[in-house]
């Protein structure tokens, strides 16, 4: 009913027993059986001694704990990349080298040279490169570099400023600015004590 296929030559040309012969043609022909050569070369297993074990990569995207813990959250947005209208949240590290329209709240804004910022900020750092407009508010640190140009309404912890960096609006320390509120708040209290008599 079904026929069996003839069997080809150069395979049959090919000892079936010597797979040295097969790998190098020129080698002389092996004297053990193919079965033989696979028992002597696999280590005979010990009960004393454990098995080797080898170790494999981790699929992409993957990584063990320890190693989460140590990385962080990092966003860049490369340079010609335009992110408009987006909240950016839990990101420890965002790294703009494109043009960027949107809010933040996290740990470290790197702004490249070419890259442009435009929106509110609240950061403990601030490196800025490039441009940025709009409400920034840097709790630990403000670096602005020679390229560097920020606009708007500025509030910094500590601020270093290169040579050709350029930083102009509204601008305050945060002590300065609690310390507005503190003022406020002071002044509001005893209005508030002569209203209740």
């Amino acid at each position: 009913m079904f026929n069996k296929p003839t069997p080809n030559t150069r395979e049959d040309a090919i000892p079936r027993n010597d797979i040295r012969n097969f790998l190098n043609p020129g080698a002389p022909a092996a004297t053990q059986p193919v079965a033989e050569l696979a028992t002597k070369a696999a280590p005979q297993a010990d009960s004393r001694s454990p098995a080797p074990v080898i170790a494999s990569p981790a699929p992409l995207g993957q990584q063990s704990a320890a190693e989460n813990k140590t990385s962080e959250a990092r966003l860049i947005v490369g340079p010609d990349v335009k992110l408009k209208g987006a909240e950016i949240l839990d990101c420890d590290t965002l790294v703009v080298e494109g043009r960027v329209e949107a809010t933040m709240d996290s740990r470290v804004i790197r702004i490249a040279e070419q890259g442009s910022f435009t929106g509110k900020v609240s950061i403990d750092i601030a490196e800025i490169h490039g441009s940025f407009d709009g409400e920034l508010t840097a709790r630990c640190q403000l670096i602005i570099h020679a390229t560097g140009r920020v606009s708007g309404k500025i509030r910094y912890g500590k601020l270093v400023i290169d040579e050709g960096g350029e930083l102009c609006g509204d601008i305050s320390t945060l002590s300065a600015e609690k310390s507005l509120q503190q003022r406020a708040r002071n002044d509001a209290t005893p209005a508030l004590s002569a209203i209740g008599r």
